[in-house]
């Protein structure tokens, strides 16, 4: 039998509950729970990454905006290869390889597709309009107290403005989200039909819908289920981010886990 992956993931204190937030590490919680590989979380607070990640012999995957070396979540180490891995889409490719029976989640010949894809996908969305609307509630509303600190210096050193915006500020920016989901629905539908996944739904979920799905769950767990602002999102495109969400409900789950010992 094999031992459960260790996941590493960022707390969140939502609604008095401790919860899974971040858009990336959603990406690697739904690979694992779509894969049904047994895994145990620990939570691990943002001044506690780097040093984690250098224990485990990783490598950072990208600068901050000072140029320091950039150290992030998700991380995996699984215990049944000795094999730590950090950044969601390498772990997505390490669990296609290390557990070939599982459910593919990256198909051999649409690797390089499904890469370029994260690029695109981002560029839907004029720059800064979705942070704007998340930063501040994860800022406020999410984080426990220990990582606040560092999240207000690392994003303010990177321009980001974590003050809750005026009013039809925001409602810009919602509306700049909406038209970059709107895009990625044309991208959906250009051959005509209306799928409802990247790779059709004969294939079903691919990496490429997680992407997706990660973002909406940065929005759904600040916001909350009940919030207009989810349940328009849910709306857009008549009704496909509803239904598209839908098809991942049963993957929205987290384990209870424990703190990083530190």
């Amino acid at each position: 039998m094999p031992e459960p992956i260790i996941f590493y993931d960022i707390p969140g204190n939502i609604r008095g509950k401790l919860e899974a937030w971040s858009r990336h590490t959603w990406k690697t919680r739904f690979c694992l729970n779509i894969k049904g590989i047994s895994y145990k979380t620990v939570w691990v607070e943002y001044p506690d990454i780097e040093p984690l990640c250098k224990k485990l012999g990783l490598h950072p995957v990208d600068k901050s905006a000072d140029g320091s070396p950039l150290y992030t979540l998700p991380v995996i180490s699984d215990p049944n290869t000795n094999t730590a891995v950090i950044d969601s889409a390498a772990i997505a490719r390490y669990l296609d390889k290390a557990y070939p029976n599982t459910p593919r989640l990256i198909p051999a010949d649409a690797d390089a597709l499904i890469a370029a894809f994260e690029d695109a996908f981002w560029g839907a969305f004029p720059k800064g309009c979705i942070g704007s609307l998340i930063y501040p509630a994860v800022y406020w509303h999410i984080l426990r107290e220990k990582s606040k600190p560092y999240f207000q210096r690392t994003r303010e050193n990177a321009g980001v403005n974590l003050a809750v915006r005026a009013p039809e500020e925001r409602v810009q920016h919602w509306a700049s989200m909406q038209k970059g989901m709107h895009k990625i629905s044309e991208w959906l539908e250009a051959d005509g039909t209306k799928k409802l996944f990247f790779m059709g739904d004969e294939v079903g979920i691919t990496y490429a819908d997680i992407t997706i799905a990660g973002l909406f769950m940065w929005f759904k767990k600040p916001f909350g289920e009940e919030s207009q602002e989810w349940k328009d999102m849910l709306s857009w495109d008549d009704g496909r981010w509803g239904r598209f969400m839908a098809a991942f409900e049963k993957y929205d789950v987290v384990d209870e886990g424990e703190d990083l010992d530190v």
